[in-house]
């Protein structure tokens, strides 16, 4: 902190008036005196002879290097994977990057999948603010939106504290928690904050006396009360309800008493009588939903009709729809797209790939269709559901396998969509949860001209590592992108697939 400008005063110490001689003790001690006032005469008090201090104000000089209170954060190799833009993201805070950070992004660059675009992004980044001989091992400015500062550091450790000999081996991890406590000896009075997404070296950085926490920049505040997409509203009157069956709408503030949500959804009940309906945001009122259909597939209850007009509106491009397994998301968007696709110039189906290893797909033997056909098994199976509700001498039946065999419907994975530009297509990613917000930017701005997008997934049910339900890209879209006119979400509760599934999804 800036030192104090204000000095002390002097203490000032005042002499007490010497009692006069002739004046009695007391009243009583001769009682035919008379009391006498005197008068005290102002005197000039000698300097050379007076008791009293002089008030002194003193002023103390502030220090000619003022104290630097921002923070150093560290940042591990998780945190660049998952976001290369991280380093900007500390505001006037600096930044550090251990040099074994750096060689682990060495190894991330090679590679079509997001991590190693980042990887790529950030030594491509680096790089650039160094220019000009700068020396990374001394503190260069971050300029642009933040205003603190980045060097690279290594790890010999501080304080006689060694994380090798700590937990007894020599691993990356314990030398980035070096590389940080030996920043945390120099930067005297500052916080050194280890970031990562690691949970395990997190919880090792504590045990060493460390500082540590996650990446919170691109993580949904409160997962609890994410955006549902629809709202159930029970009347005490039934009038609404029967003015929207006689009209098709009404006023939206005739039952709603906050502001509507755009594309927003919601279930009027008064006793036994229901009915479904949406806010259009044109019009400023609540339009009836009427029963709906698509290719074969008919919604079993309100949410599912809700989710299926929400990909089936031909005003909203962007679609999200949530819930557990079972709930019929992927069904239903598969259905949509085959109910439009006329409308459109090819169906895309895409899923993240994630392996049980940390190997490329470039490892696998095969070209990239057999490469990929075991993680998209899933779409092929909600594919066949549809099929196989149509006997196979059937026209729906036959115009699946013949779109399939000239790839209007198709399967892509998605790291191959880099680059492109998606015009007049659906594009339905499934599990869209175990998808980076970056990834899930990525996306949505290859759309072109009349392309709709479709995500759908379960934010509880993560299998990428360093994802969890408040930072994986679809809870972060759902998040940013609620009262959007061109987006509609609709979170799904109600399990359609089996009892036994039901059962499974709520007890396990």
């Amino acid at each position: 902190m800036p030192t104090s400008t204000s000095g002390k005063q002097a203490s000032v110490k005042k002499d007490k008036p010497k009692r006069s001689s002739t004046t009695p003790k007391s009243s009583s001690a001769t009682p035919q005196a008379t009391k006498t006032k005197t008068k005290k005469k102002a005197t000039t008090p000698n300097p050379k002879t007076t008791s009293t201090k002089a008030v002194v104000k003193r002023t103390t000089k502030p220090s000619k290097k003022a104290i630097n209170t921002s923070k150093v954060f560290v940042l591990d190799t998780s945190v660049l994977l998952y976001d290369s833009e991280a380093v900007r993201n500390f505001q006037e805070h600096d930044v550090a990057i251990p040099i074994t950070v750096l060689e682990e992004l060495d190894t991330f660059k090679k590679g079509n999948s997001v991590t190693n675009l980042h990887a790529r992004e950030l030594i491509r980044y680096l790089d650039k603010i160094s220019g000009d001989n700068k020396m990374m091992r001394e503190w260069i400015p971050l300029n642009g939106r933040s205003s603190g500062r980045i060097k690279v550091v290594t790890e010999d450790g501080g304080n006689g504290l060694d994380a090798n000999k700590a937990f007894g081996s020599a691993k990356n991890d314990h030398r980035i928690l070096n590389a940080a406590l030996r920043l945390k000896e120099t930067e005297v009075g500052r916080r050194v904050i280890l970031v990562s997404k690691d949970i395990n070296l997190r919880l090792k950085a504590r045990a060493m006396d460390l500082e540590a926490e996650d990446y919170e920049t691109v993580r949904v505040k409160d997962i609890d009360h994410l955006y549902r997409g629809r709202t159930t509203l029970e009347l005490t009157d039934p009038t609404p309800i029967q003015e929207l069956y006689a009209h098709g709408s009404i006023p939206a503030d005739a039952v709603l008493t906050e502001p509507a949500i755009k594309n927003h959804y919601y279930l009027l009940k008064h006793n036994s009588a229901s009915a479904l309906a949406t806010y259009g945001h044109d019009s400023g009122s609540l339009e009836l939903l009427h029963k709906m259909t698509a290719y074969g597939v008919v919604p079993r209850n309100a949410e599912q009709t809700f989710a299926l007009h929400a990909v089936l509106n031909p005003k909203v491009p962007l679609v999200t729809i949530t819930g557990a397994a079972g709930t019929g998301k992927t069904l239903l968007a598969l259905a949509g797209a085959l109910e439009q696709r006329s409308e459109y110039r090819q169906i895309y189906l895409a899923r993240p790939i994630v392996p049980l290893s940390n190997r490329d797909l470039g490892y696998l033997p095969g070209d990239v269709k057999s490469k990929i056909d075991p993680y998209m098994q899933p779409l092929w199976d909600n594919l066949s559901i549809i099929k196989n509700q149509f006997s196979e001498s059937s026209k729906q039946f036959k115009k699946i396998d013949e779109m399939v065999q000239s790839e209007k419907l198709t399967i892509v994975p998605l790291a191959y969509i880099r680059g492109r530009s998606l015009s007049n297509v659906i594009f339905i990613i499934d599990e869209a949860q175990n998808l980076t917000p970056h990834e899930i930017k990525t996306i949505i701005t290859r759309a072109g001209e009349q392309t709709k997008i479709i995500f759908t997934g379960d934010i509880f049910q993560i299998d990428t590592p360093y994802l969890d339900a408040e930072s994986n890209g679809l809870s972060y879209l759902v998040d940013r992108l609620a009262d959007s006119d061109l987006y509609a979400h609709v979170g799904l509760e109600k399990g359609e697939r089996s009892q036994l599934a039901n059962v499974a999804s709520t007890l396990l």
